[in-house]
């Protein structure tokens, strides 16, 4: 034998099988990255690669992404690292329930202000066309309706910037709590 043949023969009897799981988790694109790091520390690995954009071929983050995973059957403190990667999903789902909030909230006070004015401008429309027209009531009901069409944008940006202010405090927490559990889960792998 020459020294290629037994190089090679010591590399096959130095392979062990390894017997995988696997997971696929479809993400936001601007959670991907977190995800992507995060579940690092609980023994997974990247599977398959990212979708790539046509822009100087960086991951695509304005998209769902599909993320496929694997990690050892037989990796060691896998009960504990499991408790640890569903705490880390529930703070991951926290946070984009709790990013959801900062306009969902601004979105029911513009639609219900916009209604309201609508209410109103049908009112002066039912004015304008009665019989005998009542157009001092027109005017009247007219003035809130055009308002309620002008103001919900305006509504909907304050509420929306009271919201951030009051809810990014509480999504800085997630992130700090997910740093937590994916440090205490990279100390079990190592």
């Amino acid at each position: 034998m020459d020294e290629h043949e037994k190089i090679a023969s010591s590399e096959k009897a130095q392979r062990n099988y390894v017997g995988y799981e696997y997971k696929e988790i479809m993400a936001d694109g601007q959670l991907v990255f977190l995800l992507l790091d995060g579940y690092e520390n609980f023994g997974w690995e990247v599977n398959d690669s990212l979708p790539e954009s046509n822009l100087g071929g960086r991951p695509c983050t304005r998209q769902k992404v599909v993320i496929r995973l694997k990690r050892d059957r037989k990796i060691l403190n896998k009960a504990e690292l499991t408790r640890l990667q569903r705490n880390f999903e529930a703070c991951v789902t926290q946070i984009q329930t709790l990013e959801k909030r900062k306009t969902s909230t601004a979105t029911v006070y513009a639609l219900i202000l916009g209604i309201i004015g609508t209410a109103f401008m049908a009112g002066a429309t039912f004015a304008a066309t009665a019989e005998p027209p009542y157009i001092v009531l027109c005017i009247i009901l007219a003035v809130p309706g055009f308002l309620g069409w002008i103001l919900p944008y305006f509504l909907f940006k304050r509420v929306q910037r009271k919201e951030t202010e009051r809810i990014t405090p509480l999504v800085e927490a997630k992130y700090d709590e997910i740093y937590e559990i994916c440090e205490k889960g990279n100390k079990l792998l190592y």
